[in-house]
């Protein structure tokens, strides 16, 4: 496992190419000016919202890591990567400009509607791409529609990360897409639930993020998640 609190795009340019089994992220993306950011209330009140933005380091770019997306995969694997409507074309361009199959969008159901300006937002897209040769995932009956509660942890009476991801929701995708053992990436690790998946299902994981204070939380989830499975493992006792 190796954890780094550092910029994203400077941490995947110094991964070897062909290195990562698979990547599952949701970066940091554009949101619409003055709308509902993904939480009611506190959000929607922020400087940065009305910047179209939701965190302090968001000005990330697609064709940034993308291309260095593409670059550290091996050949026949699977890349998911979560975008809202206002990203959906300039991702899904740059994706396959790149290279990358669009083999179709996943939706993760919150099972929670967020007040919005037209429509109550109920879900995410997880766009899911494919570099090289086909490959099935492993459980082909997995349908596109994921519902999953979207429940916030609890850090000092507060939500720890604005738009936190399930660990099921994770876990889901790594096991689809992933052997045990494998590598799994993540560059936008937030507080870490792609991490945590990856150690709970018994693959490696490489993540960075940038914020010191989501880094320190994602650092103790995963390094947790390491701990428990390590109590669990029994195949050293003779």
């Amino acid at each position: 496992m190796q954890l780094f609190n550092d910029d994203a795009i400077k941490i995947l340019k110094s991964l070897p190419d062909e290195s990562i089994d698979l990547i599952v992220t949701d970066p940091p993306y554009r949101t619409t000016p003055h709308g509902n950011c993904g939480n009611a209330g506190g959000m929607l009140k922020t400087k940065l919202s009305r910047q179209g933005k939701i965190f302090e380091h968001n000005d990330v770019k697609i064709t940034d890591y993308a291309p260095e997306f593409f670059r550290i995969l091996k050949d026949g694997t699977h890349c998911y990567v979560m975008t809202n409507h206002y990203n959906l074309l300039e991702m899904l361009t740059v994706f396959t400009d790149v290279g990358f199959h669009f083999v179709k969008s996943l939706i993760w159901d919150k099972t929670n509607k967020i007040m919005g300006k037209y429509y109550m937002s109920q879900f995410e897209y997880i766009l899911f791409f494919r570099k090289g040769t086909d490959r099935s995932i492993n459980n082909a009956g997995t349908p596109d529609i994921l519902r999953i509660p979207n429940k916030k942890s609890k850090y000092n009476g507060t939500n720890a990360h604005d738009t936190e991801k399930p660990v099921e929701l994770m876990r889901i995708l790594i096991e689809n897409s992933s052997n045990e053992g494998d590598l799994v990436c993540d560059p936008f690790l937030g507080i870490g639930a792609t991490g945590v998946a990856a150690i709970e299902t018994g693959r490696d994981f490489v993540g960075s993020e940038i914020d010191e204070g989501y880094f320190k939380i994602a650092q103790q989830r995963i390094e947790d998640a390491e701990n428990s499975a390590d109590l669990l493992d029994f195949s050293n006792l003779e």
